[in-house]
C-alpha cells in the first residue's frame, strides 16, 4: 500500500477524460461521492443504445471551456445533496489525478453553478490515499 499523501482543503486536479486540467477542487470529507459541475445532462437513444450526454463546466464558470461529452457506461444513484435532500444523479467512472496519483473514481454529475468550486472531492476517493490538512491549500505538486 502506498503511503498517505497530505492534501489541503483545495487542490488542483485533472480529469483528462473530460478535458479538465489543473482545475480547482474542494476537498470535502463530509461528502461521500465526488461531484462535478455539469449541465444539459440527458439520456439519448443512439442506434438502440442509451447514452448519457452532458456539458462540463458550462458558461456559468467562465474561466473554463464548455464541452459536451458522451458516456455509454453510466448509472443512476440516489444521493443526499448538501441540503440533506435526496436526489437522483447520473454517475460516471473516470480517472481523477491529484498530484502523481491517478484514481479511478465514481463521479456524480450535478449542477454546481451556484457553488464556488466546480468539483468536489468526496471521501470515497480520499479513503486510504490522502490525509486532509484543513489549514492548507494547494499542497500537491503536479
Amino acid at each position: 500500500m502506498k503511503p498517505f499523501s497530505i492534501i489541503g482543503r483545495r487542490e488542483n486536479i485533472t480529469i483528462s477524460e473530460l478535458g479538465l486540467h489543473n482545475i480547482v477542487a474542494k476537498i470535502d470529507t463530509g461528502a461521500y461521492t465526488t461531484a462535478l459541475h455539469c449541465s444539459q445532462i440527458i439520456e439519448r437513444d443512439v442506434d438502440g443504445v442509451k447514452k448519457l450526454f452532458f456539458t462540463v463546466l458550462d458558461p456559468s464558470h467562465s474561466d473554463y471551456n464548455s464541452h459536451e461529452y458522451c458516456f455509454a457506461n453510466y448509472w443512476k444513484k440516489t444521493i443526499k445533496n448538501s441540503f440533506g435532500e435526496k436526489e437522483e444523479r447520473y454517475i460516471i467512472s473516470a480517472i481523477v489525478s491529484i498530484g502523481k496519483r491517478n484514481i479511478r473514481s465514481r463521479i456524480s454529475l450535478t449542477d454546481r453553478g451556484t457553488m464556488r468550486y466546480p468539483v468536489l472531492i468526496g471521501r470515497r476517493l480520499l479513503k486510504n490515499k490522502f490525509l486532509v490538512d484543513v489549514s492548507k491549500v494547494f499542497t500537491i505538486k503536479n
